[in-house]
């Protein structure tokens, strides 16, 4: 088991690749922490999944988006967990309009979520790793962010905003014995993708060289990769999972 007696945060693991990711850490070893914003039945599932493989697993509620409130979360967990090794940023929300019909409100939404978000966990765990000379952080991304999309001007903007800060991170982490790295998933068949048009997702298909959606359990495998050992010279990376999309 790569992750023996590490202690893991996932936010965001109450569905999709959170979960996947959630429970992929669990069945290496880890402990995890399931952070949730208001389905708690569904992240109590991933936490009595993790704890049939034979791990701890605890809920923790909070918006990633509210800085007060990741820091509450960050205080349990550590009460409870005693460190943290794993932070894995997967929360993350979508709201798209073409740019001319996108108000204020959409685009501070999904930039509060997805980039302010990785910068309050990160924020307040980031003392604890240094102190401990030992973390491994994960922020996870998109190809969105790598070749834009119409409509997702937002999500698009907060996706290449964490790859940079995710870069910047790796730099001054990296004598600190904390890597850093990103995972820029595609299209994944998670509900984001479910609820694309069939037309859509036929042109979507057509354009993706193995010709299929990818799935949140490849996804989970790369964060396991360079959580563990094998990844242990890896840091600063945007690592691409999308089928060839972006080549």
């Amino acid at each position: 088991m790569k992750l023996q007696g590490r202690m893991a945060l996932v936010t965001g693991a109450s569905r999709g690749i959170g979960r996947a990711v959630a429970l992929a850490l669990a069945e290496e070893g880890a402990d995890v922490a399931v952070n949730y914003v208001s389905n708690e039945a569904a992240a109590r599932d991933v936490a009595e999944n993790i704890h049939k493989m034979g791990r701890r697993a605890m809920l923790a509620q909070a918006d990633v988006g509210d800085y007060p409130d990741v820091f509450r979360m960050s205080q349990e967990i550590l009460r409870d967990f005693g460190h943290l090794d794993i932070l894995v940023n997967n929360a993350g929300i979508n709201s798209d309009k073409s740019f001319v019909k996108m108000d204020h409100a959409s685009w501070r939404k999904v930039l509060a979520i997805n980039l302010d978000g990785v910068f309050n966990c990160t924020k307040v765990f980031i003392d604890q790793m240094i102190k401990q000379s030992y973390g491994r952080i994960v922020n996870v991304t998109s190809v969105i962010g790598q070749i834009g999309n119409f409509g997702q001007a937002n999500y698009a903007a907060s996706k290449a905003g964490v790859a940079a800060m995710t870069k910047s991170l790796a730099k001054e982490f990296a004598g600190k014995g904390i890597t850093v790295n990103a995972i820029a998933p595609g299209f994944i068949e998670t509900e984001m993708v479910h609820g694309i048009p069939e037309k859509v997702r036929n042109r979507l298909l057509d354009q993706i060289p193995l010709k299929r959606f990818g799935t949140a359990e490849e996804v989970a495998r790369a964060v396991v990769y360079v959580c563990s050992t094998d990844g242990d010279y890896i840091t600063g990376a945007e690592l691409s999972i999308n089928g060839g999309l972006l080549m």
